[in-house]
């Protein structure tokens, strides 16, 4: 019987959508949304969900397009007009940049958490940020480009060179999954200007490692600066995927925001 009533209450949630069924628990809380950035997808924050469902948040790892800052933007910007309470927006790398135009426009995000992420100012781009200090290793590691139907390219890492470039502080096999299912990112988005940098009127936070080959540390510390973070942790040693391998930091830095004033 109690698998029976379970099972209803599953088949309810996903009928009437996240905001009823989080009205069910912890209505005090902000909801979490995640944005993954390049070369990974939504499976790369499931270590942090464990740690925030456990602590009573409500969680969306949203899929995040890599298509476009701008088009990008718009379709986190959906997801986040239906959500009727206040919201942390958090993003890895690329997603950076969609939390920044995303949130844009809408009052509900409370909070911008950035994960060795971009946090672009108005007209930058993410390969302009990522070249404006030495350090990133991530050109040498591309695969040739895969060209698409409409003449733009997408980008994959290299499997074989995926795991140091990516993840080089999570175990082998595990970074070797990741590899093979990386989702491409289109070489237009990391080339695209962001639009309004919506840290100038939302507090932010941000998180990185000091081993990142994909975005500079030096570049991630001038950003936090620039932003006027309230909070900024820096992980000795972390990699790009500070989210994978050091899931409870970034857990409680969200938690952190999402409980800020």
């Amino acid at each position: 019987m109690k698998k029976l009533f379970a099972g209803l209450a599953l088949a309810f949630a996903m009928v009437t959508g996240p905001n009823a069924f989080a009205q069910t628990k912890h209505v005090d809380k902000p909801f979490i949304v995640l944005v993954h950035g390049a070369f990974a997808d939504a499976s790369s924050w499931n270590g942090v969900i464990k740690i925030l469902r456990k602590d009573g948040y409500f969680v969306i790892a949203a899929a995040n397009p890599l298509r476009g800052v701008k088009s990008d933007g718009q379709y986190i910007g959906s997801l986040v007009t239906a959500l009727t309470r206040p919201v942390v927006l958090v993003g890895h790398s690329y997603g950076g940049n969609v939390i920044t135009e995303a949130a844009n426009g809408h009052p509900n995000v409370k909070a911008l958490v950035y994960v060795s992420a971009f946090s672009p100012d108005t007209g930058e781009s993410a390969s302009e940020l990522a070249g404006k200090f030495p350090g990133s290793t991530l050109g040498q590691a591309l695969a040739p480009p895969a060209v698409l139907p409409d003449g733009g390219k997408d980008l994959y890492i290299l499997q074989d060179r995926f795991p140091a470039q990516f993840a080089a502080d999570v175990p082998m096999a595990q970074a070797a999954l990741m590899a093979a299912t990386q989702r491409p990112v289109t070489e237009a988005a990391l080339n695209e200007k962001s639009g309004q940098a919506a840290w100038k009127s939302i507090p932010s936070w941000h998180i990185y490692g000091t081993a990142d080959k994909n975005i500079p540390p030096a570049a991630m510390a001038f950003m936090a600066a620039r932003a006027h973070a309230r909070d900024v942790v820096v992980v000795k040693g972390a990699s790009h995927v500070v989210m994978v391998s050091h899931p409870e930091a970034v857990a409680r830095l969200i938690e952190e925001a999402a409980a800020a004033q």
